[in-house]
């Protein structure tokens, strides 16, 4: 670790050695590197993803919506490797201009419909299938805020507390300190409400708890960042009985299948999804 105190020059430059584990894929402009077309497959959701947190969020919803009979929801879903810069193909910019996973294009519709943002997908799917949002204004709001939390809490989490705790060239006091701070105090707001919840936001299970579980769900119950014991994670006492609970659905166990590679022999994951039969 250096010890030498660093100053900000007047404008910052890009230094591509500084950039520690996403070195190679992080950079400060948009758009494509590369020429490459997406594939097509043969149902009119298409997504294109990775089975991270995010990416979760929208299979798990998927074969939600398939559980319940929905077989408009069948969807195939082709695998983004951003560690290789995938996100960075011109057919993947189209449909989602940040370059971020997850990205769905619904070719049911003419003009088809892009749609980016993993809680943007969400509320898509679920006001085009009626599944899993309230529609009484007050029980709306309050799953929307919920999910508003998450997108805008997740980032402390991932890039913040992950980031310097995990993946920094080096570690320093300061940052780790802040962030954990701040993820414990989410921790501690999920635990607070869900005291009295069954789920985030009362008896029925929606799209916040689809978007908040494979974060903090995650976090607190497959020791994510190897820092449960640092985050004393089990003393989230109803978070964890929440993420347990919801981890338990069989939509949820397919869900978080797809999008990556099997990381050893008795992990069953598959990186791309183009039948129910494929998780079968």
């Amino acid at each position: 670790m250096t010890d030498e105190k660093y100053t900000p020059p007047k404008v910052w430059e890009w230094d591509k050695e500084s950039g520690g584990k996403f070195a190679s894929i992080n950079r400060p402009i948009a758009g494509a590197t590369h020429e490459k077309e997406l594939p097509v497959g043969k149902h009119p959701l298409q997504l294109h993803s990775l089975g991270t947190p995010n990416g979760v969020k929208v299979t798990v919803m998927l074969e939600e919506l398939l559980a319940l009979g929905h077989k408009e929801a069948e969807y195939d879903a082709y695998l983004i490797n951003i560690g290789n810069g995938d996100q960075f193909g011109s057919g993947f910019v189209d449909i989602n201009p940040n370059s971020k996973i997850p990205a769905l294009l619904d070719r049911s519709s003419e003009p088809h419909t892009r749609v980016f943002e993993s809680g943007a997908i969400l509320v898509y799917l679920a006001e085009k299938f009626g599944e899993f949002i309230p529609t009484e204004s007050a029980k709306r709001a309050e799953c929307m805020s919920w999910l508003f939390w998450q997108m805008g809490s997740a980032p402390y989490l991932g890039g913040g507390f992950g980031h310097f705790y995990a993946y920094a060239p080096e570690k320093f006091e300061y940052p780790i300190n802040r962030f954990a701070m701040e993820v414990k105090r989410q921790l501690d707001v999920l635990d607070r409400n869900l005291s009295s919840r069954k789920f985030l936001c009362g008896d029925e299970y929606n799209i916040a708890d689809i978007a908040v579980c494979p974060w903090y769900g995650y976090l607190v119950l497959k020791n994510a960042y190897n820092a449960a014991e640092f985050l004393d994670v089990s003393s989230y006492k109803n978070v964890v009985r929440w993420a347990e609970e919801i981890s338990e659905r069989p939509a949820y166990k397919r869900g978080a299948r797809v999008g990556r590679p099997p990381s050893g022999p008795e992990d069953n994951a598959i990186p791309e999804r183009h039948d129910a039969s494929d998780l079968d």
